[in-house]
């Protein structure tokens, strides 16, 4: 599998005649045109991408799963990634945690008025790149253009399509007592590389986003034959109301043990200086998997050729209550709540 892109480092787009989006870029002529056929077309037509008003799919299942979200992340670029990296990741990881193999997005941009397109062409490469590695294909897609002053620079929106080619039910009414809780890796890393990068802080080492796809390694847990029950991925709210979603709908009290949720010195270091819990940090490549307890050293050893630092952080004590404990590192329990209100704005 290659993350080379195959196509023109170069924008095709005469940037020295038009180094902005006008609002005409946006308005259905001839600027509309040349932004979609020199632009867009050439870097995703793979035989599926259409420029009528529906793409054709052929799937090899009749159990599909179908998903969709919008990215408003300020800054658009960031250590590890961008927001047209994280558009794909994002999709392509809320078909995985369904259990489904990601195959087809489509990409919708809203771009505002001034934007630069030599800024606008970094996102599409990303978005490329991205697509390869995730081993989805882009087969639709639309533009908008704002008036300056009613965007953020670039606004995307991905829908996704998978195909479900397993009998397992993946969904929280699946948790069972003594299920364990695998964690992929540490967390905290995407909030705080926004964060610190809008804030202009330094720290003695860049920290960068954990932005990544997640459905190689989920592929892997099915066709390891592992009754998985229940999938997360770890985004806005972090893993504390993460763990509190699944607790509720569940109706399953875990117990998780501090000692074992992996954060990066900087992320705590940052974390400290900022007044923020690692617990509540955003992240973009991380998710959690409630599995079987006669099964969950088999699955670790699959998390681990993926991230060293993936672990069992807890596990489903009973199901009633809808509650998540945590242990501390001195052995002392508290009840974890979610989120409340809005710790970092504009994370993804």
């Amino acid at each position: 599998m290659s993350n080379q892109t195959n196509f023109s480092l170069n924008c095709p787009l005469p940037i020295t005649k038009y180094p902005h989006i006008l609002m005409a870029h946006g308005g259905g002529g001839k600027l509309m045109k040349q932004l979609i056929d020199n632009m867009l077309l050439p870097v995703f037509s793979n035989g599926n991408f259409v420029e009528h008003d529906s793409a054709i799919l052929n799937l090899t299942s009749n159990k599909i799963a179908f998903t969709t979200d919008s990215y408003v992340v300020n800054p658009l670029f960031f250590p590890g990634g961008n927001i047209g990296s994280m558009a794909v990741y994002g999709t392509v990881n809320d078909l995985a945690m369904a259990g489904a193999k990601p195959l087809y997005l489509s990409l919708s941009f809203i771009l505002e008025e001034g934007l630069s397109f030599a800024t606008f062409w970094e996102v599409i490469k990303s978005i490329k790149q991205a697509s390869e590695i995730s081993q989805v294909k882009i087969v639709t897609g639309d533009t908008k253009v704002v008036e300056k002053g009613k965007g953020d620079g670039i606004f995307i929106n991905t829908s996704g399509v998978g195909i479900i080619e397993h009998n397992l039910m993946i969904n929280p009414q699946q948790i069972q007592e003594e299920d364990v809780i695998i964690l992929s890796g540490d967390i905290g890393r995407h909030g705080i590389a926004i964060m610190a990068l809008r804030e202009e802080l330094e720290f003695e080492t860049t920290i960068e986003s954990d932005c990544a796809p997640l459905n190689h390694l989920v592929l892997q847990l099915i066709n390891s034959g592992i009754n998985i029950h229940c999938l997360r991925d770890i985004t806005r709210g972090g893993l504390a109301s993460i763990l509190n979603e699944i607790a509720i709908d569940s109706d399953s009290e875990m117990i998780i043990q501090e000692k074992f949720i992996p954060v990066q010195e900087e992320v705590k270091g940052a974390c400290e200086i900022l007044g923020f819990d690692p617990l509540y940090i955003a992240n973009e490549g991380r998710f959690i998997a409630f599995i079987p307890k006669n099964e969950a050293e088999k699955a670790l050893s699959i998390f681990k050729q993926e991230n060293p630092l993936a672990t069992i952080i807890g596990k489903v004590e009973k199901k009633e209550k809808g509650r998540v404990i945590l242990e501390n590192k001195l052995g002392s329990k508290r009840i974890i709540e979610m989120l409340t209100g809005e710790q970092l704005p504009r994370i993804c």
